[in-house]
């Protein structure tokens, strides 16, 4: 557990291998968060027929509904995370969540379904502001972005436990066994989180050594006196930093808009697979599960790792090694979505993910690394109100509209062509056009219909999907441009930091 080290008058340390506790902890609460905030994209095929619902709802349920409140209660809590103990705000936060998550699975209609959506993002918006900043203070900060890659780990891991063990429930059981299920273990996950996990000194992993009289005794910087001037300030400041230094904005831009294109792609790659393939949830669970484990998950570690080796030589190495990744991936998940067998699509698509995702761990690690101890949980909270709001919230509603808007032409002009052209054709389609929700309401045409019209609406969903989802994919690139442009100026930016934290 915690150590010290008794000669030489060293400053309390904690052991390696208590450390790697913590961080494991961390990571499985972490993998918990992506488990209940995604799982809905893979059982969101049988909602949307159970349910009757169009892909924009789809999208408001996986994006606007979990991230409005997750984003706008994220900052509150994170200035309660500078002053109060981290790890009980982590565990109340889960307990939260899974208990929502549970819930989901009464649901009977769409309102009652988004209502627990909103309740999943109150409880999720304790988890990672907090956990950055323990993390920030068990690890240094050079080690900061491996650390931060392993706790990112859970995006990938959840994502596909999320959708290997949602896509067997849902299969073999329902939707609604798949939300319970999934969501009642987090409720123990909390427990052991508390008991096991220590509340370190604020900036522990910064302070010189000094002879300490006791074991474990450190004297933390002094907390702020609470008043709302205090508070703003404290915000402001932070604020000035994200958005007011050229590398960290346009590494906070790139983040955003690689997120954007991620959530709304992703929200419907498992319904795409349903529908343009006809493979079952289980077998959707399984590939994209898979998939998004090895690939993502290799290319999250790697970001971290290699950009802390690479960040020794040059710190112009955070920003670029994203640049490059994002740029690679985006012409490979291209020619997936092209195949026309789900064979080819899932082989090619073990590739991208590992360069997509190596943007994570650095930026995270530029952002933490860029401000003082007591302002790092709030640092994570308002570049992930920035973030999810715009990206979560708006990537798969954007891609979910999409695809509704697409199908709407599609439906109408089943001889449209290409991408560009349905894009251009879909915005002057005339009014009087028929409606596709309304004839295949739940994207599938009504029972008793005729062959020609069931073939019809299969066909349409699946074309407009694969589209919608490949312009969702072009914003790599875009956010790849900004991590180039992060480059501009961040050595400079660093070495002030570290003249600042001496």
């Amino acid at each position: 557990m915690a150590e010290a080290i008794a000669s030489g008058g060293s400053k309390p340390v904690y052991s390696n291998g208590y450390k790697a506790t913590v961080l494991g902890l961390l990571l499985a609460t972490y993998t918990f968060n992506f488990i209940d905030r995604t799982i809905i994209a893979t059982i969101g095929q049988a909602i949307k027929v159970d349910l009757k619902l169009t892909d924009t709802q789809l999208g408001l349920l996986g994006g606007l509904y979990f991230a409005l409140l997750y984003t706008l209660l994220g900052i509150p809590i994170a200035r309660l995370a500078e002053r109060w103990n981290r790890v009980t705000i982590i565990s109340v936060s889960l307990v939260i969540w899974s208990g929502f998550t549970a819930l989901c699975g009464s649901a009977a209609s769409f309102a009652q379904l988004a209502a627990y959506r909103f309740g999943v993002g109150i409880g999720e918006a304790g988890c990672s502001p907090p956990s950055h900043s323990l993390i920030s203070d068990y690890y240094a900060p050079k080690q900061r972005a491996t650390a931060l890659s392993i706790y990112s780990f859970g995006i990938p891991l959840g994502t596909m436990f999320g959708a290997v063990a949602g896509g067997w429930l849902a299969q073999e059981f329902s939707w609604r066994v798949a939300f319970v299920i999934v969501g009642l273990p987090g409720i123990l996950l909390a427990l052991i989180v508390k008991l096991v996990v220590k509340e370190p000194p604020r900036g522990h992993s910064e302070m010189k050594e000094s002879p300490l009289e006791a074991e474990d005794v450190v004297v933390e910087p002094p907390k702020p006196a609470f008043s709302m001037a205090t508070e703003f300030a404290e915000m402001w400041a932070v604020t000035k930093v994200l958005f007011g230094k050229w590398p960290v904005l346009h590494m906070v831009l790139g983040v955003t808009i690689a997120s954007f294109g991620s959530y709304g792609s992703g929200a419907f790659v498992p319904s795409y697979f349903v529908r343009a393939f006809g493979l079952d949830l289980a077998q959707v669970g399984l590939i994209t599960g898979l998939i998004g484990g090895f690939s993502a998950g290799i290319g999250t570690l790697v970001g971290g790792f290699l950009s802390d080796w690479a960040g020794k030589k040059s710190a112009k190495w955070y920003a670029l090694t994203p640049a490059i990744g994002l740029t690679i991936c985006t012409p490979i998940y291209i020619l997936a979505y092209l195949q026309t067998n789900w064979q080819a699509t899932a082989l090619i698509l073990l590739i991208p993910g590992i360069f997509h995702y190596v943007y994570l761990a650095p930026t995270f690690g530029v952002v933490q690394n860029s401000v003082d101890p007591r302002r790092r949980a709030t640092a994570t909270a308002i570049l992930f109100f920035f973030l999810n709001l715009i990206a979560l919230g708006g990537g798969p509603v954007f891609t979910g509209w999409l695809i509704d808007h697409l199908a709407q032409y599609n439906f109408n002009t089943p001889n449209a062509g290409g991408l560009i052209s349905s894009l251009v054709g879909s915005f002057g389609l005339p009014d009087s056009a028929a409606s596709f929700a309304a004839t295949c309401p739940g994207g599938v045409a009504p029972k008793g219909s005729a062959a020609d019209l069931a073939a019809l609406c299969r066909t349409t969903l699946a074309h407009s999907s694969q589209q919608g989802i490949i312009v969702s994919l072009c914003f790599y690139a875009w956010a790849g441009l900004h991590y180039a442009l992060a480059a501009i100026g961040m050595v400079k930016h660093m070495k002030e930091r570290a003249v600042a934290q001496a």
